[in-house]
């Protein structure tokens, strides 16, 4: 006998809930993405998305700055240290291996001297030979610009000047020059001493 009935009203007899039909011959087919550009409500104009959804976002590129350039060595090729300010362009030329500048009574010799020509640590730039070995004028005077120049321990021919007399007032290359013995020495040196205060007095005038 067969069971199978098409009638609605008979199948309601048997199933009181609702019942769903599904076709088998339906196949699940990939899914593509749907790119919405517009939506419209019927009987109103299209509304336009906003520009920033419909266009690729991309990134701002931010320009670094400039990195500075590496500073270059002096035109002597010394990078003097120095203690002072040399605001009137003296130079002023210790040689002590041992010590920054001298020994303490090479120091005090020298505060007295410096004190007598009525000098500031503003005036001038004190460099210690020692740590410049190989040092000539032309290199100081580039990166100084020396007008007067107190050498102390340092012979004009270390400098590659012609040789001078000691404690005296000398003129090379329009550049006053005074040369004398190593602080520590010139301070139990009572002879030298007294030349080269005579020679520091005319410096005043």
């Amino acid at each position: 006998m067969n069971q199978l009935t098409n009638n609605a009203e008979a199948l309601r007899l048997f199933f009181t809930e609702d019942v769903y039909l599904v076709r088998q011959d339906v196949q699940a087919t990939s899914v593509e993405p749907i790119r919405v550009v517009s939506a419209q409500v019927p009987g109103q104009a299209p509304v336009a998305l906003p520009k920033a959804e419909l266009e690729p976002k991309t990134e701002k590129v931010v320009a670094l700055p400039a990195m500075p350039s590496p500073q270059t060595a002096p035109k002597g090729g010394f990078d003097f240290k120095f203690l002072g300010k040399n605001q009137k362009q003296i130079l002023i030329l210790v040689n002590d291996n041992a010590n920054e500048v001298s020994t303490e009574q090479g120091r005090e010799l020298l505060r007295k001297l410096v004190k007598a020509i009525e000098l500031t640590a503003n005036d001038f730039a004190l460099v210690n030979y020692a740590n410049y070995g190989g040092a000539k004028f032309r290199d100081f005077s580039t990166f100084f610009s020396c007008k007067l120049v107190l050498s102390f321990g340092v012979t004009a021919q270390q400098l590659e000047l012609a040789e001078q007399p000691l404690h005296q007032l000398a003129m090379l290359e329009n550049i006053q020059f005074v040369f004398t013995h190593n602080l520590h020495s010139l301070d139990s040196d009572q002879q030298s001493k007294k030349m080269l205060w005579g020679s520091l007095q005319q410096l005043k005038k």
